[in-house]
């Protein structure tokens, strides 16, 4: 039971993982990217940095919800 178990939860933790990865990605690398190349955004300024940051820490705290979860791993 514990193999099944363990694949679950990586499962798991892979589905996760790629949903920080992505948020990371839609919130803080793209607005950079667009900035770059001179796109105008819906919002700019101190309250896009603010906006960038949450979606970074998000993304963080998911990769760290994903560490505790592989966590459970059974030997």
């Amino acid at each position: 039971m514990s193999l099944v178990h363990n694949e679950r939860t990586k499962y798991l933790a892979t589905l996760l993982n790629t949903v920080a990865a992505a948020t990371i990605v839609a919130g803080v690398i793209a607005p950079i990217v667009a900035f770059t190349f001179g796109m105008p955004g819906p919002i700019s300024g101190r309250f896009a940095l603010l906006i960038s940051a949450v979606w970074l820490l998000t993304g963080v705290a998911l990769h760290y919800v994903v560490r505790r979860i592989l966590g459970r791993l059974q030997p």
